[in-house]
């Protein structure tokens, strides 16, 4: 018994970190406040508060609505900010928000801030759908 507690003491912290299934990305996208398709205007990516992180912020105008909790409209341009880490290789856990480029075309399922601005509401998938 005490050698399957230790044993569960040293891998309940990869389990957490595991990468987690497409039901979990399904619900997170279901229940998203907000369900845009995004056209991306600028990329900002500058260095975050710990030495692994990256800050990014994009700028995008928002092509059609889905549903807006938040009231978003054709044509608003938002910003989207959201950290992205880089990890060691062979680490696994979530898959990360991938840090979309200029001119990129897609959905976006984002929840809004304090600031005002918005973030990524479905993990890796809140970018791109199944």
């Amino acid at each position: 018994m005490k050698k399957s507690l230790t044993l569960l003491f040293f891998l309940l912290p990869l389990l957490l970190r595991a990468e987690l299934p497409p039901s979990a990305y399904e619900s997170m996208q279901s229940k998203a406040p907000e369900l845009v398709q995004i056209e991306v205007l600028r990329v900002d990516v500058e260095p975050g508060e710990k030495e692994n992180d990256q800050k990014v912020l994009v700028v995008a105008m928002v092509n059609e609505v889905t549903r807006s909790a938040s009231g978003l409209k054709p044509n608003d341009i938002v910003n989207i900010s959201y950290t992205v880490t880089e990890h060691p290789k062979g680490w696994v856990g979530p898959g990360q928000v991938p840090v979309l480029a200029e001119k990129d075309k897609c959905p976006a399922f984002l929840i809004k801030s304090e600031t005002g601005d918005y973030a990524p509401a479905a993990g890796r998938m809140s970018f791109s759908t199944f």
